[in-house]
């Protein structure tokens, strides 16, 4: 039997399934990366109507204040003086499951935020965890396939979510996370949020700088036990959303207090590992967090399908002084979440409430499409330039400009001193203690023991013996018990 080809929806034969395109072996994604593009913009059209991921979500406004000068980094606006405060909206989610989902599952959380700053939205698109499964977005596709209901038996599979697992080395770490105690959260208050991706802020002189945000909670982290949250879901499918809801409603106003890693972009080239691969961490120890502000909410909405369920983010959303960086995962987002906003929600869903801005106006040349609000006066042109007087650019960079080099083509991450799949899970894995070892080791046991092909089984097991010897050991002692059982 011959060799199946992948191919593009053109039938055309895919050469490289695993990189994406880009400029140089560390620079950005290219415009011209067919397959990428095809890809991502047919994985945002698989739903109809709700999200693909994070369709299961709660949602709450609030405002951030800042706490700590950070000028020196920044020029943003809003984070220009200390003391001044920035409407926020805030939306949590599940991952994996559908809109009819359980909130108490061992699934990451999504944490994203909209600023509505007076230079425009500012959308922050982030996780509970500081780390993702995958560091290129062509991948994305295939790895929620795998983590999603499967097409014939209509449930999640634990063959499809290890197996794929057991072809993506880098997710390694990610999983030692997810299977450890922090992996289902007790309420979204009691949980932190990352920005997960390495950003680029620039300050009033031009100066550049990587940074990384982490929002920690000042409620404390409370996690469930996989007992503990399997008998949560049987009293209230909806425990996060419920205890979100009730304690606003009853003034307890959660909050987070941020902070920032922040590396001098010229750093970046010579770091130990790469700085702009999201399945990778900056040790503190080399990047102290560094305080910002507090993130408080303070009002629930008043209608979650108009709110929450039409809340729009996406991390293409800067404000001068704030931008992207060459990190993979963030290049693939910048275009796949806005696109499937459009798709979702419709061309205009930036004029919906929750969406648009609240302290300046958008004024642009789009024009028209379904559900179009902005109308503009009699007089108003729709091209650009004119002679009318309509919005013009302002010739100011929102960022400091990046540096490219290299040839185009699909290339592997460039190679830093310590940029292997395995070292940062196995320095998780020993950080804990010898309680949350065991149930990490349960928890990765109780899920890989059901995978019936044992090439799969093994390829795990070696991802975690990779990470550390005794790790490994002990997932495969734990998963050939339960077999044998």
């Amino acid at each position: 039997m011959s060799k199946r080809v992948l191919t593009t929806e053109s039938g055309a034969p895919v050469a490289d399934n695993q990189n994406s395109a880009t400029a140089g072996v560390g620079g950005p994604i290219l415009l011209q990366d067919q397959h990428l593009l095809e890809k991502l913009a047919r994985f945002n059209r698989e739903r109809i109507p709700e999200r693909v991921v994070h369709a299961r979500g709660s949602g709450a406004y609030g405002y951030f204040e800042v706490t700590d000068d950070v000028t020196g980094f920044t020029k943003a606006a809003f984070l220009s003086e200390v003391g001044k405060r920035t409407e926020t909206f805030i939306r949590f989610s599940t991952v994996a499951d559908s809109l009819g989902g359980a909130d108490a599952v061992r699934d990451p959380r999504g944490f994203a935020l909209k600023f509505y700053t007076e230079e425009g939205n500012y959308d922050l698109v982030g996780n509970n965890t500081p780390v993702f499964f995958i560091k290129d977005p062509i991948k994305f596709p295939d790895f929620i396939h795998s983590q999603k209901r499967d097409p014939f038996t209509g449930k999640q599979e634990p063959d499809n979510v290890w197996d794929f697992w057991a072809h993506a080395p880098e997710a390694t770490h990610q999983i030692t996370w997810l299977m450890g105690d922090r992996g289902i959260p007790a309420s979204y208050r009691h949980m932190n949020g990352y920005g997960s991706h390495t950003y680029q802020w620039t300050n009033e002189a031009g100066e550049a700088f990587f940074v990384k945000y982490h929002f920690k909670t000042n409620q404390g982290i409370r996690s469930l036990s996989a007992e503990q949250a399997a008998e949560l879901v049987g009293k209230d499918a909806n425990s996060h959303q419920t205890d979100l809801l009730q304690a606003i409603e009853r003034g307890v106003n959660p909050s987070w207090t941020l902070y920032v890693q922040v590396m001098p972009a010229a750093e970046a080239a010579d770091y130990r590992f790469n700085p702009f691969d999201l399945t990778k961490v900056w040790p503190h120890a080399d990047y102290p967090l560094q305080r910002v502000g507090r993130l408080v909410l303070d009002r629930n909405p008043d209608n979650v399908f108009a709110e929450v369920e039409q809340a729009a983010f996406s991390p293409n959303n800067f404000v001068p002084g704030i931008g992207p960086s060459p990190d993979k995962m963030l290049q693939g987002r910048l275009f796949a979440y806005a696109d499937a906003h459009r798709y979702r929600l419709g061309v205009n869903h930036t004029q919906l409430p929750v969406n648009a801005p609240k302290v300046t106006v958008a004024d642009n040349y789009g024009r028209d499409g379904f559900m179009a609000t902005r109308n503009g006066s009699r007089t108003d042109k729709n091209y650009e330039p004119n002679s009318y007087a309509g919005p013009s650019q302002t010739d100011a960079a929102l960022s400091a400009p990046l540096a490219i080099h290299g040839w185009t083509g699909t290339h592997e991450a460039p190679l830093h001193n310590k940029d292997d799949d395995f070292f940062q899970a196995g320095e998780l894995y020993r950080l804990m203690s010898e309680d949350e070892k065991s149930r990490l080791i349960a928890n990765i046991a109780g899920g890989l023991s059901q995978v019936s092909r044992e090439d799969v089984i093994e390829k795990n097991i070696a991802h975690f013996a990779a990470a550390d010897a005794e790790y490994g050991k002990r997932v495969e002692e734990a998963v050939r018990a339960l077999r044998e059982d």
